[in-house]
């Protein structure tokens, strides 16, 4: 069984007992999470798709980490004017261990 949810901004294709890395949620270290927003569901071959949330459906996690991510550069340059500006970012995200899909 597999489902396909929206979180962040972005969709992810889940099953249970998989662990995902998305975008940060509120919350500490064993908390639960419920994901209402779900899009698929796929059970036994038998597919079931919302227009555009599937009703009563919702995958539920826990929140197995909270972390930032690896820094990335980002790095502004204008030829010609000696004009140039480098910082760092770092991406909060949280790492969800996803328990069951409910129907």
């Amino acid at each position: 069984m597999f489902a396909v949810i929206e979180t962040g901004g972005k969709q992810y294709l889940v099953e249970a007992g998989q662990k995902i890395r998305i975008e940060k949620l509120e919350g500490k270290e064993g908390d639960a999470v419920m994901f209402d927003s779900v899009l698929l569901i796929s059970d036994s071959g038998k597919i079931e798709i919302g227009m555009p949330l599937v009703s009563g459906a919702k995958v539920s996690g826990t929140i197995a980490k909270q972390g930032r991510d690896k820094k990335k550069i980002v790095f502004r340059y204008k030829a010609k004017v000696r004009r140039r500006k480098m910082k760092g970012h770092r991406q909060p995200f949280t790492d969800v261990e996803i328990l069951t899909i409910k129907k």
